[in-house]
């Protein structure tokens, strides 16, 4: 059995190990390529536009992950064509099978890129210029195969004139024109000869080989060869559209045991088969049976006394019972009570999420579920649908609640740590206080929260905008609460700052708890989302491009759960298909800092950890700069030094400190200027430089000095300066110590 799969980078293991296939079917298959261009794949995929192309790449592989062939795919995006550069099977024979199938999805891909027509090359199938019989076999094998989509070289040109004296066996250019049948015009076609050779061909084709060859372009239209081995009628006249890669759908087929017959309990069976109802005759789903993982998994996020409790106290439940807590002791955690009524209590937030028989297996199911989900996109899935129930988003380390036993989230969220940084994106009408609660001192897991107001929506104790993470977490936590009243337009400015912080996170892998009870009518929300909503929004997050496993979170109103459930995932791979054909600019340019000069306490701390983690200071120095602000908070302007503190989402990013220079007109010092590691090479510093200025000349300051150490270790600290305007007044030589001065830089704002 064979798949075919799109490899978008080489950052999962699974498609390093595919890309090395792929490399070595290259080695084996094509002899004379360079080693630089096989070794170079990767990088064409993760910089799509470095060779002025974009790269694709699909792969035809094994159950077992073992490659059979390739198919590499050039896009230019701007003359609209689009070239196939590889495609090869494992055993190296052409023709049906896998090499069809992969062209097959080559042109449905072509097509999809609305492009003018499929270029490739394709060695000659005449004796005279192709004298090796064995050879020319191949070559003819090859040319028949694509005569049957149409596909046929192009003929009176100078394309297959060779580079070199002597040289024999130049390529055809093949085109297809995609089932279209329109002609190919010339203006066209020298755009693409010119584009092929100058940026495929650098190093070999000089200037005016390339004039040359696109000049003997003249006939308009540009004229095929007849064919020759396929009768006309008999071509393939149609390309189907694109067919995308299946989102895995992952049921907790245990969920109904967990069905709580108790009035108002609106968290009941019927939510997952009216979603189920509607997406599954869709097409876009294939079904994942759950696999089982080891309890460990729940122990990396919560406490083992935790989930000891809710599997003994769900086995101690008689059936058809529930326990509701109904008492909350503080939670002394040496002094836990003995009475089960009581604990309930000790380890939940609220008195509506019970206790029963069978609430334990059905949310260790949907864990299972959400790793199993987690498990598919390792494997190299691009989206991943766990349809659970109970939910999860609720529970923290050690309680639960909110419906919510296991935090499906954050037990996925940390199975893919193991292989990048992770970004949880809760979109539910409800806060994710677990998420938050279990990665708020992390800084390797960002959590964001979009959820009504704990003013009025539960959970009511947490949420809040302030809440930013604590210690490394600190500004790994973003909360955007909403008002009661939110449409989706309001609703879509809310989600555009969250995916602009997980943007500028930079995650690998991105965990969406997807709740469906925003939506309009909702029983247990107050907004009006419609299913239009859901599809833009759906559209949004996918434009993130990243690899994503969607957990089912709320969602209650069963009459609509089935449309805005798809209205939403049709909108993701959309929004994911828009980002496959897109450039992706490198975004340098930090978003979401503000300034400020207030210095609060934290700061003393603050700076003390963004100095030692530079790695660029001593200790010395960590302790003077930690000292600076301190006196600062004891003596305010007294002290003379001023502050530009860079907070970006709660976190400090960066920060400058200034002063006057004592005995001095209007001439100022320039202290520090330290920029987070994360941060630097991204425009903070040189914004902290320009906010600095700007507050010293409008104190009246008109020169500003700064200086530094001539190790080399500060020649890009000097580099930066000079780039700034600054300019060397002087030099003290041996300063610091024997052979390591200080040079002394100046800058005038009159």
């Amino acid at each position: 059995m064979l798949r075919i799969r799109r490899i978008y980078d080489n950052i999962l293991p699974v498609n390093k190990s595919t890309l090395s296939q792929v490399q070595e079917i290259l080695r084996s298959q094509f002899t004379a390529v360079d080693e630089k261009e096989i070794d170079h794949i990767a990088e064409k995929l993760r910089n799509p536009f470095k060779q002025r192309f974009r790269t694709i790449l699909f792969v035809a592989e094994s159950i077992k992950a073992k490659v059979r062939g390739f198919a590499m795919l050039l896009h230019e995006p701007e003359l609209h064509f689009a070239y196939l550069d590889w495609i090869a099977t494992a055993s190296g024979r052409a023709g049906g099978g896998i090499g069809g199938a992969l062209y097959d999805r080559i042109r449905r891909e072509a097509k999809a890129l609305k492009v003018l027509g499929l270029f490739f090359e394709c060695l000659p199938d005449d004796a005279e210029t192709c004298p090796d019989t064995a050879e020319l076999k191949q070559n003819r094998a090859r040319l028949r195969f694509y005569e049957r989509y149409g596909a046929r070289p192009i003929v009176n040109t100078g394309y297959e004139s060779s580079v070199k004296p002597g040289e024999t066996g130049m390529p055809h250019l093949v085109y297809d024109n995609l089932g279209t049948g329109k002609p190919l015009k010339k203006v066209f076609a020298r755009q693409v000869v010119q584009a092929v050779l100058e940026r495929k061909y650098p190093d070999y084709c000089p200037a005016d080989y390339v004039e040359k060859v696109v000049t003997s372009f003249r006939d308009d239209p540009i004229r095929l060869r007849d064919y020759r081995y396929v009768k006309p009628a008999a071509i393939v006249t149609t390309v189907e559209s694109r067919s995308e890669e299946q989102i895995a759908l992952v049921v907790n087929d245990r969920h109904d045991i967990h069905h709580v017959n108790e009035r108002g309990y609106v968290e009941s069976p019927v939510r997952v088969k009216s979603i189920l109802k509607t997406i599954e005759p869709s097409g876009l789903f294939t079904t994942i049976k759950p696999r089982p993982f080891p309890e460990k998994h729940l122990h990396a996020v919560h406490d083992a006394d935790f989930v000891s409790y809710l599997k003994r106290a769900c086995a101690e439940v008689p059936a058809g019972k529930s326990l509701y807590p109904y008492i909350f002791p503080i939670r002394n955690k040496t002094r836990p009570p003995k009475e089960p009524s009581v604990l309930s209590g000790y380890y939940c937030i609220d008195t509506f999420t019970p206790i029963n028989a069978n609430a334990y297996l059905a949310a260790r199911r949907s864990v299972d579920c959400a790793l199993t989900a987690a498990r598919e996109i390792l494997d190299g899935r691009r989206i991943a649908y766990a349809l659970i129930r109970p939910p999860g988003h609720h529970a923290e380390r050690r309680s639960f609640g909110g419906f919510c036993y296991f935090n499906n989230n954050a037990i996925a969220a940390q199975y893919l740590c193991a292989h990048g940084k992770v970004a949880i994106l809760d979109v539910d009408y409800h806060h994710g206080n677990g998420g938050q609660d279990i990665f708020y001192r992390r800084s390797d897991v960002l959590t964001v929260s979009i959820h009504g107001h704990p003013k009025f929506a539960y959970p009511y104790f947490c949420g809040f905008k302030e809440e930013r993470g604590d210690g490394d977490g600190e500004g790994f936590n973003l909360n955007i609460p909403l008002p009661e009243t939110v449409d989706g337009e309001r609703y879509r400015k809310a989600l555009a700052r969250a995916l602009r912080r997980i943007e500028e996170f930079q995650p690998h892998f991105l965990i969406l708890g997807l709740g469906l009870d925003p939506a309009k009518g909702d029983p247990t929300g107050t907004w009006s989302l419609t299913v239009k909503d859901f599809a833009q929004n759906g559209r949004m997050i996918g434009s993130l491009g990243l690899p994503t496993v969607v957990v089912q979170e709320g969602g209650y109103r069963t009459q609509t759960l089935g449309k805005n459930a798809f209205a939403f995932f049709k909108g993701l791979i959309e929004g994911t298909a828009h980002w496959a054909d897109g450039r992706h600019a490198p975004a340098h340019r930090v978003h979401g800092v503000t300034f400020r000069e207030t210095i609060v306490p934290e700061d003393s701390q603050r700076v003390r950890r963004l100095v030692e983690i530079t790695g660029f200071f001593h200790p010395e120095e960590v302790g003077v700069a930690e000292e600076l602000v301190v006196e600062r908070l004891k003596k305010g302007e007294a002290s003379g030094y001023h502050f530009i503190m860079a907070d970006h989402y709660g976190r400090l990013a960066g920060y400058a400190c200034f002063g006057p220079i004592p005995c001095t007109a209007s001439s100022y010092d320039l202290y520090w200027i330290a920029v987070h590691p994360d941060f630097q090479g991204r425009g903070l510093g040189h914004r902290l430089l320009v906010e600095s200025e700007r507050r010293i000349k409008a104190t009246g300051g008109s020169r500003i000095y700064v200086d530094t150490s001539q190790r080399v270790q500060y020649a890009s600290t000097r580099a930066f300066y000079e780039s700034c305007g600054y300019r060397l007044e002087s030099v003290l030589k041996d300063f610091y110590a024997m052979g390591d001065g200080k040079a002394i830089y100046c800058k005038s704002l009159v």
